[in-house]
């Protein structure tokens, strides 16, 4: 026994990896049944993009590949980020990373098949539960990638709930590039098309939405905080003015902001959208955790799956997915979405950072958000050559700051001084502050100060 498991692995490490499942033999017999010359004819790539060499990888220990990738890790230069614009760092309790670790919630099983485990599904409840009290909707889910893959899905819904023969999604031009990129690709495919409205004064001014919404118009899309920091006041007029044109309104937002901002469901929103992920989660620059609740008028339109609360045949309380419309489970000219939820551990880890906040706690972080932005405008506002904030509203995070240099200059120099920041254009930078880089407040104001003086 023992010299065939010798010679079966001496065959496959004579394909190049000790890893490989198959066999020479294996290969072979495959390629013969389907008729195949070698694998390189099952792959489509063409020879411009293929890379045809080696890697000139040599062996080594274990201890030495430690050694040198520690080596590589060390020449990262250690930034302190004020960025923001969808990525927000705030400190995540040591309980979430210890509890999202065991065993039964850190597993390579996917999360979201109908066997699930009841505790899994319990947290995924109470992951649903927390967003639904604090949009005021009465429906919410765990199922998207990201906020922007959630505003796409919120476009699709819009078209089907709709009864007006439009498809165009009207959103604020103060929309990120990379979710509007998102936005439109969603929509290529299904004879939608995005249309921008001006932002005024670093929010929605109604009468300017009011000249840009038509009956061609299927939703209307606006963020509170935007992605500048500002926050918008009059929310229920953008809401009144989408259904006077029978179109959806669809409000992008945060967790935590929630805690002190009006019930999305109180300004007429029907669909909330955003990232979760701020909360459980430090910045990972691409994982995220789509935040999208809406209306019970919509429940069957809702993307992805839904954990819902049930009783077992003893009477016990159970929790099963509920729903789930994609076509997996459905026929598929009725599934809404094909989306497939990966992000329940992500959920679960922003389940935790809820929960161990509490409500008071909550609220304690979202003022923190409004307090600290506040108190550093004005500091950097006292610098010769600089005006913060440009817009004299109320800001949660993050604002812009105005030079007289070139922003772009700016941000490369303070860059050089360990600071990392957005040029937003030719003189503006954005800065986002949190209880994260709140104790390096006074070294950004003193480098900011070096550097535009």
């Amino acid at each position: 026994m023992s010299q065939q498991i010798q010679n079966t692995g001496s065959e496959r490490r004579s394909e190049g990896s000790p890893y490989a499942p198959h066999t020479a033999a294996d290969v072979e017999a495959m390629l013969d049944a389907i008729g195949a010359e070698s694998v390189d004819d099952l792959f489509d790539v063409p020879p411009s993009v293929r890379f045809d060499g080696s890697f000139g990888i040599e062996a080594s220990s274990e201890q030495a590949v430690v050694r040198d990738v520690s080596d590589t890790l060390a020449q990262n230069e250690q930034l302190t980020e004020f960025l923001g614009r969808g990525r927000y760092n705030h400190y995540v309790p040591s309980a979430v990373d210890d509890l999202s670790s065991r065993s039964e919630f850190l597993t390579s099983y996917t999360q979201y098949q109908p066997e699930v485990a009841q505790g899994f599904l319990q947290a995924l409840f109470e992951y649903q539960s927390m967003l639904v009290e604090l949009t005021g909707l009465e429906v919410a889910n765990c199922s998207m990638y990201d906020a922007a893959t959630a505003l796409g899905e919120a476009a699709l819904l819009a078209a089907r709930v709709r009864s007006t023969s439009g498809s165009q999604v009207l959103v604020s031009d103060l929309v990120r590039e990379e979710r509007l990129s998102v936005l439109e690709n969603y929509l290529i495919g299904n004879d939608m098309t995005v249309a921008t409205y001006p932002a005024e004064d670093g929010i929605t001014e109604q009468a300017t939405l009011a000249d840009h919404v038509t009956d061609e118009t299927v939703m209307v899309y606006a963020e509170n905080p935007t992605a500048i920091g500002t926050i918008q006041e009059d929310l229920a007029a953008v809401g009144d003015i989408a259904d006077e044109h029978d179109a959806l309104f669809c409000l992008g937002t945060d967790p935590v902001a929630l805690a002190l901002l009006e019930e999305p469901a109180a300004v007429g929103a029907d669909v909330v959208v955003g990232d979760a992920s701020v909360l459980g989660l430090s910045p990972a620059y691409g994982l995220g955790l789509g935040l999208f609740a809406t209306r019970e008028d919509y429940l069957r339109q809702v993307p992805g799956r839904l954990v819902g609360a049930s009783e077992d045949t003893d009477d016990r309380r159970a929790y099963t997915l509920t729903l789930q419309t994609r076509e997996q489970h459905i026929r598929r000219e009725r599934a809404t979405s094909n989306i497939c939820t990966n992000q329940a551990w992500v959920a679960l880890r922003t389940a935790m950072h809820v929960a161990w906040l509490g409500a008071t706690g909550l609220v304690g972080l979202a003022e923190e958000c409004v307090q600290l932005p506040r108190e550093l405008a004005a500091e950097v506002d006292d610098i010769e050559g600089v005006t913060a904030p440009v817009y004299d509203r109320h800001h949660f995070r993050e604002f812009l700051m105005e030079t007289h240099r070139d922003a772009e200059q700016v941000a490369d120099d303070l860059e050089a001084e360990g600071f990392a920041v957005h040029a937003v254009d030719e003189h503006r930078i954005q800065v986002c502050v949190t209880d994260a880089n709140r104790h390096e407040r006074s070294e950004f104001v003193d480098a900011v100060e070096e550097v535009v003086a």
